[in-house]
Parts: structure tokens; sequence; C-alpha cells
């Protein structure tokens, strides 16, 4: 299994990112896949998740109406669009599948 995020950068706040998450080794389309981020100091926390096919989604409540969580089954790759984004969203970004993680993104909100 491997999982390879990519998409983090520096940006200001307001502003937009999407991260992605390559996916190999498993059969994507019937794994449910997540996103997890974890700030300096703080524990790894869960951000959203998505179902293998795609229809449902959960959000934690802080950035619920400004994230999207989707997936494209056909290329193995998993999305997190990330939009009005806050100094607080600052984290390494992983992407995770059960016991599996990738190596994380950073993401850097800051004016």
């Amino acid at each position: 299994v491997q999982l390879v995020e990519s998409g983090g950068g520096s940006v200001q706040p307001g502003g937009s990112l999407r991260l992605s998450c390559a996916a190999s080794g498993f059969t994507f389309s019937s794994a449910g896949m997540s996103w997890y981020r974890q700030a300096p100091g703080k524990e790894r926390e869960l951000v959203a998740a998505i179902n293998s096919a795609g229809v449902g989604t959960y959000f934690v409540d802080s950035v619920k109406g400004r994230f999207t969580i989707s997936r494209d089954n056909a290329k193995s790759t998993l999305y997190l669009q990330m939009t009005r984004l806050k100094p607080e969203d600052t984290a390494v970004y992983y992407c995770r599948r059960l016991n599996y993680w990738g190596q994380g993104t950073q993401v850097t909100v800051s004016s």
C-alpha cells in the first residue's frame, strides 16, 4: 500500500488549496478514505472522510462549509479541496486508509 499526498503550500488567509492523495497497492474503489491533519504541538485529528462510492462524507465541525472531500476511483486518487483557509488550518495533512498513512503535505496559512 502506498499513499502519496501532494498539493500543499503556503497561502494567505482566505485562499484555497487542493490536496491530492495518489493511492496504490489496494483496490481503491472499495476503500473508505480519510484526511487527517496535525498542527505543531497538537494531536492528529480527523478532518474529513468519504466512503468508497463517494456519496457519504464526514467533516469535522471546524471545516464544514469550507472543505470538500472527493475521489476519482478511475485514477485511484483522493482529494481535499480547501477554501477560505484560516491560520488555524496550518498543519501537515495526511491521507489514510485503515492503518496506512501517507507521508503528509504541509499546509501553511499566513499573511
